[in-house]
C-alpha cells in the first residue's frame, strides 16, 4: 500500500521579503556590489506614520558597496527610499563608517560594533552580509574568468590555505573538498 502524502493546508501571503545582490566589474578594476532590499505588504497594512497600499514597500533600501581586489571598502552609497517612518533615512550616513573595512573573518562583528543596534538601520545592517557574500563571489567569478584559479593549481609545490577554508562544514579543513582544493601534499607548513 502506497502512503497518501499529507495534505498541505491553504495558505494566504502575508509578508514578501525580496533581497537581490549583484556585483559589478568596473571599468577602474573595482567592483561595485548593488544590494536592494524589500519588504512588501501584500494586502497593504495602517503604520504609526503612514498608510501602506496593496503591495507597496514598507522598505526599500539600497546600498552599492565598493570594493578592490584585497575586499576592503573603498565607498558606500546608501538609500533609504521607502520606510515606516520618516526618522529611518536619517542613519544611512554612518555606514560610511565601513569605508577601510575588509571583507574576510571578522567582518560582520567589525560591521555590529561600527553600525549596530541603535547607530544604524537593522536592515540596512542585515543586508550588508549579503553584499559582503556577492563581493567575495564576485572576486571568485572575475578570477575564474581569467583563468586565475585553475593557474594556481596547476603548479607543483606548496599552496597557501584557501580563504574559503573552514567558512562552513563544506570546506572544512580536514574535509573532503579541502582535500581535492588544498591537497594534504601542497599544503604549506
Amino acid at each position: 500500500m502506497t502512503p497518501q502524502p499529507t495534505p498541505t493546508p491553504s495558505r494566504r501571503l502575508l509578508h514578501t521579503r525580496e533581497i537581490v545582490c549583484q556585483g559589478y566589474l568596473r571599468d577602474d578594476g573595482l567592483l561595485d556590489v548593488e544590494s536592494t532590499m524589500r519588504d512588501i505588504s501584500p494586502d497593504g497594512s495602517d503604520l504609526f506614520f503612514k498608510r501602506l497600499g496593496r503591495g507597496e514597500d514598507l522598505h526599500r533600501m539600497r546600498i552599492v558597496m565598493t570594493v578592490d581586489s584585497d575586499m576592503v571598502i573603498r565607498a558606500m552609497q546608501v538609500q533609504t527610499q521607502a520606510a515606516p517612518t520618516p526618522y529611518c533615512a536619517e542613519g544611512n550616513a554612518i555606514y560610511d563608517k565601513l569605508v577601510g573595512q575588509k571583507i574576510g573573518p571578522g567582518f560582520t562583528k567589525r560591521v555590529r560594533n561600527l553600525v549596530g543596534g541603535n547607530r544604524g538601520c537593522t536592515h540596512l545592517t542585515e543586508l550588508i552580509g549579503p553584499a559582503a557574500t556577492t563581493a567575495i563571489q564576485s572576486l571568485y567569478a572575475l578570477g575564474r574568468e581569467r583563468g586565475n584559479l585553475r593557474t594556481l593549481h596547476a603548479g607543483v609545490g606548496a599552496l597557501p590555505k584557501p580563504s574559503l577554508a573552514d567558512t562552513c562544514q563544506a570546506y572544512r579543513s580536514d574535509g573532503e573538498a579541502l582535500k581535492v582544493i588544498w591537497p594534504l601534499h601542497r599544503r604549506a607548513a
